[in-house]
């Protein structure tokens, strides 16, 4: 029953396996059993290549079996159409289109494998690759909001600094009375006197004008301190939402093109293993010597293309013939006087009943 299956999946005629013997049945049969495990590598690989695609077992099940389906189809399809022929030559020429065919889908089976065998060394990859675009993304986002926040903070700080300038002030003009008053500056006579009386009025004066200008200034530092909260919030916010991009990007595409940057020596293994599994087939027809199944699909095919030359042969002859007496046919009849008078009798009606119309048409035209 085995055998059978595998016979079937190396797209043999079974009509003609059947009457071989049981060594030529057992090649092909080997050949149905590369065609069948690839296709199940196949079906494999596609499965894990489609669920880092879509997460989700089922779909990339149901996909995956319609693709192994597909390769077993395309390798059934090139073992099958391999014909052997007496040039070794011209059965490489006849298969050369199939191996690059069969490249092509060891490429495609190979690579989602690749994946999975290195999936340890892909992510570590890819973290230090996340790692660094958390690190661009932070810098690109504090590009958008570090120049108004540096510009919060100065003008915080010239505020601050204008009330510590007025306090400077304030308090020179306190030292400047104080020191009147004591004798120690100004007229340098002890006691509360006119310029003491100035003095003092200047720094009352000075006093209140600080304790305002640290209203204002303080109302306007309030409100510059909750703008720069917000502002840092928001850039905190945008690093936030823009992470979770950033965290899935484990991707397929994400995922080949960290395994191109793997050491290329275990891929290339890989994808030469698969490459051998793939063109096994070809190859097995190609160097095996014409067997007793090989003969007999020859012999068919020779007899259904002498059979078909034959016929055409046959209905060309027919047709010569068929010219040549229809031809000496109509010459024979040509002479008889019986149908030159029926002609002429025919000919003669046609011409009056041509005449007779015209005279009407002129008649209704008049």
């Amino acid at each position: 029953m085995l055998k059978r299956f595998f016979l079937t999946c190396s797209g043999v005629d079974t009509d003609i396996i059947n009457e071989c013997s049981n060594g030529e049945q057992n090649k092909y049969a080997g050949i149905g059993a590369t065609v069948f495990f690839t296709a199940v590598m196949a079906f494999i690989a596609s499965s894990y290549a489609l669920y880092t695609v879509f997460d989700n077992y089922l779909i990339a099940a149901i996909f995956g079996l319609i693709w192994g389906l597909l390769i077993f189809n395309l390798d059934r399809f090139i073992v099958s159409t391999i014909k052997k022929r007496d040039s070794k030559w011209k059965e490489l020429a006849q298969a050369t289109p199939r191996i690059i065919l069969a490249i092509i889908i060891a490429v495609v089976i190979s690579k989602p494998l690749e994946l999975k065998l290195f999936e340890k060394e892909i992510n570590q990859v890819l973290l230090t690759e996340k790692n660094q675009m958390t690190l661009d993304n932070k810098a690109q986002i504090a590009q958008q909001f570090t120049p108004e926040i540096e510009q919060t903070n100065q003008d915080i700080a010239a505020l601050k600094k204008e009330i510590a300038t007025k306090e400077s002030e304030t308090d020179a003009l306190y030292e400047t009375y104080i020191a009147e008053a004591e004798g120690r500056k100004g007229t340098l006579l002890l006691g509360k006197g006119p310029v003491y009386a100035e003095k003092r009025q200047k720094h009352d004066a000075a006093l209140a004008d600080l304790k305002q200008l640290k209203i204002a200034n303080n109302n306007k530092i309030l409100a510059k301190e909750a703008n720069l909260t917000n502002l840092v919030a928001a850039q905190k916010n945008q690093e936030s939402s823009t992470q979770p991009i950033i965290t899935n990007f484990d991707g397929l595409m994400a995922r080949i093109t960290a395994l191109g940057k793997l050491p290329l020596i275990p891929s290339l293994f890989i994808f030469l293993l698969f490459l051998a599994i793939e063109t096994s087939p070809i190859f097995a027809k190609l160097i095996s010597p014409k067997g007793e199944y090989d003969f007999k699909v020859e012999d068919n095919d020779t007899a259904i293309r002498n059979w078909v030359a034959q016929k055409v042969d046959q209905r060309e002859a027919m047709l010569k013939t068929d010219i040549i007496i229809n031809k000496k046919v109509y010459e024979d009849i040509s002479e008889e006087d019986e149908l030159y008078d029926y002609k002429r009798k025919k000919a003669r009606e046609l011409m009056q009943l041509q005449a007779d119309a015209f005279y009407k048409k002129q008649q209704n035209m008049l």
